[in-house]
C-alpha cells in the first residue's frame, strides 16, 4: 500500500466535514455548509470516493462508491470542490476501468492483489507512457475555439486519437508543441484570451453528469450493422440510435451485446458491465483480446478499438450509476473526434435496482415496485445523450453515439417499471424470449 498515490495535501481545497450517520453506501455528514450538489468528497480516514446527492442546512447526504465498512461517526469528510469527473486522453483504448474510472490493471500491478483496496487513488491514464504527438494545421497566432482539432496521436493502428481543444476554451495560440513524444500531462498547447494564458495538456477532465456540447443534432440515417443477419434485415438500427434488449435471465442478452462489440460497423466500442455477473465480465476480458477484425486488409485485435468499464454485481451498488455515466462520457469524447461509437450497457436493470436501494435508504416516497418516482427521468437523461451530431469546432466532422441497453425484467415480465420506462424512450426493441408459446405481449403497448 505504501507505493500507492494518496490524496495530496495540496488538493485539499475545501474544509472538512464530519460523518454524522452511516447506512450502507449512504453516509450523512455535518458541517458541510457551502457544499454543492454532486460534489466529489472523500469519506473517512481511507478517503473513500463519494458524491453529495442531497443537502439540508449544513447536513449533506453522500453516496459512497466504495465499501463503507469501518467508517464511524466523527470521521472526517473532505470536500474537493469538484464534481465527479473522468480523465479523457490517449490511453483509453484497450483499458479496463471500474465504475469510477480507476484502471484495474494498474491497481493489480501496484497492489499485487486481485482485490481493490479501499481509498486507492491511481490516475486513470498512465502518467509515464509517452505518446507521439503530431500538430495539425495550428500555428502560433491562430485563433482557436472549443472543439477545434489541434493535434493527432496514433494511439494504436485502429484508432487515431484526435486532440480536441476543451469546449470551454478559446483564444489565440501562443505555443504549439512540435512533433515528438510527450506524456499526457506535458503541455502541448498554450492559448491567450483577454490577457489570461491557459496551458493545455493531452489530458482533459470532464464531469460525467454533464453532456459534452455539440453544434447541432443531425437526423440519424446511417445503418448500424450488427453482424447478425436477423437483426440487420428485420429489426434494423441506426448509428446514433437507442436500442433496448429486454429479456429474462439466461436468454442471451449478454451474448448479443458481446456480438455487437465484436462485429458491428462502429469505430469505437465502449462496453459497460453494470452490475452483471463477474464471470461474464471475465469472459469478455478473456475473449476480446483473442478476437480480431480486418480493416483495409490488416487483421488487428478488437481490443484496440474497445474500452471496458467493469462494475460487477459484487461491487458497491452506488458505483453502478457512476459506471453508466463514465461509459457515456467516454463515448461522447470519441464522438467529438468524428467517430461512430457504440456503447453497450449490460444491464440497466441493475442500475435501476441500485437507484431503488439508495432511494429506500434516503426514505424517499417509492413508486411502482419500490422504484423511485424519478426512474423514468434518469433513464431518459441517459438515453438522450445518444445521437448523430455535427461536432463542435473545426474542421467540420460528424460523429455518433449509439446506445444498446440490456434490460433484465424479473421473471421476464415486460410490465416491469424499468422495461416500461425504457420502451417509452428507445427507438428499437429487440425482445429476447425463451418460450414463445407461453408469451402474451400486447403489440399495442410496445408500438
Amino acid at each position: 500500500m505504501s507505493n500507492l498515490k494518496r490524496f495530496d495535501d495540496e488538493d485539499n481545497e475545501g474544509k472538512y466535514g464530519r460523518v454524522f450517520a452511516v447506512s450502507g453506501p449512504v453516509v450523512t455528514a455535518e458541517r458541510m455548509s457551502g457544499s454543492a450538489m454532486y460534489e466529489l468528497v472523500r469519506v473517512g480516514y481511507y478517503e473513500l470516493v463519494g458524491e453529495i446527492i442531497r443537502l439540508e442546512g449544513d447536513m449533506a447526504t453522500i453516496q459512497v462508491y466504495e465499501e463503507t465498512s469501518g467508517v464511524t461517526v466523527g470521521d472526517p469528510v473532505l470536500r474537493t470542490g469538484k464534481p465527479l469527473s473522468v480523465e479523457l486522453g490517449p490511453g483509453i483504448m484497450g483499458s479496463i476501468f471500474d465504475g469510477i474510472q480507476r484502471p484495474l490493471k494498474d491497481i493489480n500491478e501496484l497492489t499485487e492483489s486481485i482485490y481493490i483496496p479501499k481509498g486507492v487513488n491511481v490516475p486513470s491514464l498512465s502518467r509515464t507512457q509517452a505518446w507521439e504527438f503530431n500538430p495539425l494545421n495550428v500555428k502560433v497566432g491562430s485563433h482557436i475555439t472549443g472543439g477545434d482539432l489541434y493535434g493527432l496521436v496514433h494511439e494504436n493502428t485502429l484508432v487515431k486519437h484526435k486532440m480536441i481543444v476543451n469546449p470551454r476554451t478559446k483564444g489565440t495560440v501562443r505555443y504549439i508543441a512540435p512533433t515528438g513524444n510527450y506524456k499526457v500531462d506535458d503541455v502541448v498547447l498554450e492559448t491567450e484570451f483577454d490577457g489570461e494564458i491557459t496551458k493545455h495538456t493531452m489530458l482533459q477532465v470532464w464531469p460525467v453528469r454533464q453532456p459534452r456540447p455539440v453544434t447541432e443534432k443531425l437526423p440519424a440515417n446511417h445503418p448500424l450493422l450488427t453482424g447478425q443477419r436477423v437483426l440487420d434485415s428485420l429489426f434494423p438500427c441506426v448509428q446514433g440510435g437507442t436500442t433496448a434488449i429486454p429479456g429474462a435471465f439466461g436468454c442471451g442478452k449478454t451474448v448479443i451485446s458481446q456480438a455487437l462489440s465484436k462485429y458491428s460497423n462502429s469505430d469505437v466500442i465502449i462496453y459497460v458491465g453494470c452490475g452483471e455477473r463477474g464471470n461474464e465480465m471475465s469472459e469478455v476480458l478473456r475473449d476480446f483480446p483473442e478476437l480480431s477484425v480486418e480493416i483495409d486488409g490488416v487483421t488487428e485485435s478488437i481490443m484496440k478499438r474497445t474500452a471496458l468499464v467493469a462494475n460487477t454485481s459484487n461491487m458497491p451498488v452506488a458505483a453502478r450509476e457512476a459506471s453508466i455515466y463514465t461509459g457515456i462520457t467516454l463515448s461522447e469524447y470519441f464522438r467529438d473526434m468524428g467517430y461512430n461509437v457504440s456503447m453497450m450497457a449490460d444491464s440497466t436493470s441493475r442500475w435501476a435496482e441500485a437507484l431503488r436501494e439508495i432511494s429506500g435508504r434516503l426514505a424517499e416516497m417509492p413508486a411502482d415496485s419500490g422504484y423511485p418516482a424519478y426512474l423514468g427521468a434518469r433513464l431518459a437523461s441517459f438515453y438522450e445523450r445518444a445521437g448523430r451530431v455535427k461536432c463542435l469546432g473545426n474542421p467540420e466532422r460528424e460523429g455518433s453515439v449509439s446506445i444498446v441497453g440490456a434490460v433484465s425484467p424479473p421473471g421476464g415480465d415486460f410490465s416491469d417499471p424499468v422495461t416500461s420506462a425504457t420502451l417509452g424512450i428507445v427507438q428499437v426493441f429487440w425482445v429476447w424470449i425463451r418460450n414463445w408459446h407461453n408469451v402474451n405481449i400486447s403489440l399495442q403497448s410496445i408500438g
